[in-house]
């Protein structure tokens, strides 16, 4: 498993790259929160592990890694100059494109990266285990799983 900040930070750097080539809006902390809901679905439904540790709760805006609310609280766009943030780019560089997490966050990123937070929490909410959940309750591993082989799954 990998840490999920570092998935975090290769978003976060995925995202500032595309607002430099196409003018897109900066990465929020409730999309990258719909973002990691995303990458570990597939990922249990691709590879039946989790991608990253972290209890995904259902909150009411939907999907949440209540380390990554913890972390970025208080803040909307979380990109921030990266270039003081040489973490950010390491981490980025430590998650080769060609692996299986590398392929998935590609993946996940091509299908929801411009989407808006707000469409993509109300897409969440539609979803199983977004709705069988109890309110601020984990979404279990084998609901993801069985929704997101059933639903989801990004080719």
């Amino acid at each position: 498993m990998t840490d999920v900040f570092k998935i975090v930070n290769w978003f976060r750097v995925t995202s500032n790259a595309d607002m430099r080539t196409i003018k897109a809006d900066e990465l929020t902390q409730m999309k990258v929160m719909k973002l990691l809901y995303y990458v570990q679905g597939t990922y249990l439904a691709v590879h039946g592990e989790k991608a990253f540790s972290n209890d995904i709760i259902a909150w009411k805006f939907g999907p949440v890694v209540r380390e990554v609310h913890e972390k970025y609280s208080g803040q909307r766009g979380i990109v921030g100059n990266l270039s003081e943030d040489p973490q950010a780019i390491a981490d980025y560089t430590s998650i080769p494109s060609d692996s299986d997490l590398g392929i998935i966050l590609k993946a996940v990123w091509q299908a929801f990266g411009d989407m808006s937070a707000t469409e993509l929490m109300q897409q969440t909410h539609t979803e199983r285990p977004w709705q069988e959940t109890v309110p601020n309750g984990v979404l279990t591993s084998e609901l993801m799983t069985a929704f997101f082989k059933a639903e989801v799954v990004l080719q």
